[in-house]
């Protein structure tokens, strides 16, 4: 039976992740990076795509779990009739090889345990070859190599194209088991005490989040969605994935499956606010730095997204072998959209850059003339249409967040060279560029009759992004107009309490703006963007009730996908989903500062 989305669980070593199910299942895991070929891949298909189960005999769904103190290594436990067992489930962080090991603690009377592992390399395609080596069993196929060990030594056998084992534990016994992947044509990497790299990755949290500067109310939720942020960190560059998975459906049984690991632009400016907000600076020089490896270049060849490292070549694939979660096909690896043109970008790069110059953070010495750079490409191209920032497969529009960006670039641009005259640059150029686009903006985006502004020049759908113009500085948030957007949106987008992305995002048939199928569940970053609106607005009162139903909404470990359907009560879309935890951490930090502010 398919598991739920926010059935799932993470775990990860800054460089990939996993998902955990309720069942006990290992069911999603791509080795050696977040981007790489999944090994487990049953959550997008069926066990024989490959995972790793381990739970009591007979057992179905665990009694509860929970993430140990403020940290990504997980408790799992279950009560059965004959006693209690943990399973700690974690991936340390790697000196060279991955490891994801589980270990199984008895904690009362006397538990069986059945495990099972199916290993299916290249998305559950590949039946690697599996024989005993030293004591171990080791897995192959092409250039894929994993290994399998159990602490004491568990007996195992070979059934059905895996490796299955039985065991019992009782109070106070531990039974470790590691995985460890490394390339097929390499030597096996220097074995690792479980129990030693268990407190070792208890203790590196436990530092890590008594850095969080925060301590205001729903510490918790802001402090889990930084971890969260963090886990989705590719180490050795800083860049932050959008989520550790693909393809998980924004409507179940639809088209709507997209692969998210990768890093946009667009998340680059919360992101760092929220980072810096709560004490992470390193983390926010480290995403800066990705930034401007990433885009530099010629600017007519910026692109919205960017692999871990920085790689520009994301090609779009189906894998037709997957069924797709619940049969939600096809699978998708890599993205189409990284070739659209995305105006908002533009803005989204300028203001990232400028906060983290009034944060303090030191400027490289480059960074101002690819900023320059940046700007003299849209002079000349933000008149244009563009896709806009849902990255719609439909023709190009003239969308109005995607103007008001641009609009943010240009100010952003000027704000620095008034802070700082001794910087090349032309301000006055920057300023007519800024007023043209605010007139054209205000001019050919806001219906007067409606009182608000629409999706896009001269049409009548409404877009959840204008809710952003007060919060770009675009227009204050007391201007009627702002007023009016907001209601507006609240009226219209509005669906089981939650906000949708845009006007048409769920209806049936084919929408007239995204050019695809089906429909979709509310966007969670697009209701936080709602509470952030209310809140500039004078209306606290509200923004805190819909932010307190949005954190409700957290799985039983803190965790939102990218959707939710208020119908069946479930998360959808990509999971966890940095843009969704963002939004958390933000309006959590906001509504705080007001408490803080007796002006606020």
């Amino acid at each position: 039976m398919t598991q739920r989305i926010d059935d799932y669980a993470l775990i990860g070593d800054l460089q990939t992740a996993a998902l955990v199910g309720r069942d006990g299942s290992v069911d999603w895991l791509c080795l050696p990076r977040f981007d790489s070929a999944a090994c487990f891949a049953a959550i997008l298909g069926d066990e024989d795509n490959g995972h790793w189960r381990i739970a009591p005999k007979g057992a179905t769904t665990c009694s509860s779990r929970r993430y140990a103190e403020d940290s990504l290594v997980l408790e799992t436990y279950w009560e059965t009739r004959t006693g209690t067992v943990k399973v700690v489930d974690f991936m340390p962080q790697r000196d060279k090889a991955p490891d994801l090991m589980r270990i199984v603690e008895g904690v009362s009377g006397t538990v069986e345990m059945s495990a099972v592992l199916r290993l299916r390399f290249d998305y559950g395609s590949v039946v690697p070859w599996m024989r005993r080596a030293d004591g171990h069993r080791v897995a192959i196929a092409g250039p894929d190599a994993v290994w399998l060990r159990s602490e004491p030594p568990v007996k195992t056998w070979g059934q059905q194209f895996s490796t299955c084992s039985s065991f019992t534990v009782t109070a106070g016994e531990k039974v470790a088991f590691v995985l460890t992947w490394h390339p097929s044509h390499e030597p096996r990497p220097e074995l690792v005490d479980p129990h030693e790299a268990l407190e070792q990755s208890l203790a590196d949290w436990r530092e890590w989040s008594a850095r969080c500067t925060y301590r205001g109310p729903y510490r918790e939720a802001v402090l889990r969605s930084l971890i969260t942020l963090k886990a989705l960190t590719y180490a050795p560059t800083g860049g932050i994935m959008a989520a550790p998975t693909t393809s998980l459906p924004e409507e179940v049984g639809g088209v709507r499956n997209w692969d998210y690991r990768a890093c946009w632009l667009r998340d680059s400016s919360l992101t760092l606010g929220a980072l810096l907000a709560a004490g992470y600076v390193d983390e926010a020089c480290a995403w800066r730095d990705w930034l401007l490896r990433s885009v530099a270049g010629d600017p007519a060849d910026l692109q919205i997204m960017y692999g871990p490292a920085g790689e520009r070549r994301l090609p779009e694939t189906t894998l037709p072998w997957l069924r797709g979660y619940a049969d939600s096909a096809p699978v998708r690896t890599g993205n189409a959209a990284v070739d659209q043109f995305q105006l908002d970008v533009y803005g989204e790069v300028m203001d990232s850059l400028h906060r983290a110059h009034e944060a303090g953070i030191p400027a490289e010495r480059h960074a101002w003339n690819l900023q320059l750079s940046l700007l003299g490409f849209l002079e000349s191209t933000w008149r244009e249409p563009d896709e806009g920032l849902w990255e719609v497969r439909g023709p190009r529009r003239h969308f109005t967040h995607s103007k008001v960006m641009a609009w943010v670039a240009a100010d952003r641009a000027v704000r620095t060279l008034e802070a700082d005259p001794s910087l090349p640059g032309d301000a006055a150029r920057w300023r007519t560029m800024r007023d043209e686009i605010h007139a054209q903006v205000c001019a050919r985006s806001y219906d007067p009759v409606r009182n608000t502004f629409t999706q896009s020049y001269g049409s009548r759908e409404l877009d959840a992004a204008t809710l952003l113009i007060p919060q770009v500085g675009f227009l204050p948030p007391d201007d009627p107009r702002v007023v009016g957007t907001v209601d507006a949106v609240r009226a219209e987008l509005m669906h089981g309490g939650y906000l949708r992305r845009y006007s048409g995002a769920g209806g049936t048939g084919t929408a007239t703006v995204d050019g695809l199928p089906g429909q979709e569940g509310t966007f969670l970053v697009c209701s936080f963007w709602l509470a952030d609106a209310l809140r500039l607005c004078g209306r606290r009162e509200e923004a805190c009730a819909l932010f307190e139903r949005l954190v409700a909404l957290c799985n039983d470990v803190g965790l939102l996908a990218e959707e939710y359907d208020p119908v069946t009560d479930r998360q959808l879309g990509n999971f966890p989903q940095a843009f969704s935890h963002i939004g958390l951490v933000g309006t959590a930090l906001a509504l705080a500062a007001d408490d803080q502010d007796p002006a606020g």
